[in-house]
């Protein structure tokens, strides 16, 4: 059964993965949890990992820096999107990623991917640059959305046809609406 992935996308995965409406908001609470996620989104745990075994793979200090790096990924995800395309140029900036060219019908084409031996953390910020650009490039940076409905603040696309979706889930949205609601009959 699948806990974490709910778009496929490591950048919008990730940043999800901080629930303000649970008891305990982190929903990465231990090195368990932080394999499955990215069993689930296909990223293996290390160089290897496949072959080392149950004793390998993430450890505490990968822990740490993957929530890190989601806290710098939610601080980009908030920005409105003229600043959000600088916060994310500064931070690619940051990163160590390399440009590979590889064939496509015969036709070169380029990609960004992570060099090999950086950390499990390196790898996710990687992967959720290359997915943000390839979100601002189909032309859905605009409807990069956080939720309206607080305390969430979970990160979606709007593929709504009018553009106007506000709230993550429906679960989101019915508790928006039943609170203004009750304000509203108050």
């Amino acid at each position: 059964m699948r806990q974490f992935v709910e778009t496929g996308l490591v950048a919008l995965d990730l940043a999800n993965t901080w629930d303000e409406y649970l008891a305990e908001p982190e929903r990465l609470p231990d090195v368990a949890a932080l394999r499955q996620f990215c069993h689930e989104l296909g990223e293996g745990a290390g160089p290897g990992d496949d072959e080392l075994g149950e004793g390998a793979g993430p450890g505490d200090d990968d822990l740490r820096a993957v929530r890190a790096m989601r806290e710098r990924l939610r601080a980009v995800l908030a920005c409105e999107p003229p600043d959000r395309t600088r916060a994310l140029a500064r931070w690619a900036g940051e990163l160590p990623i390399r440009v590979v060219v590889e064939g496509v019908g015969g036709m070169p084409r380029q990609r960004l991917a992570a060099p090999e031996g950086v950390t499990l953390a390196e790898r996710l910020a990687v992967r959720s640059v290359v997915e943000l650009l390839d979100i601002a490039a189909s032309g859905d940076w605009e409807r990069l959305r956080l939720c309206a409905a607080g305390p969430c603040k979970d990160a979606f696309v709007d593929r709504s046809r009018p553009g106007r979706r506000q709230f993550c889930s429906t679960r989101c949205a019915n508790r928006a609406h039943a609170a203004a609601s009750r304000a509203r009959h108050r």
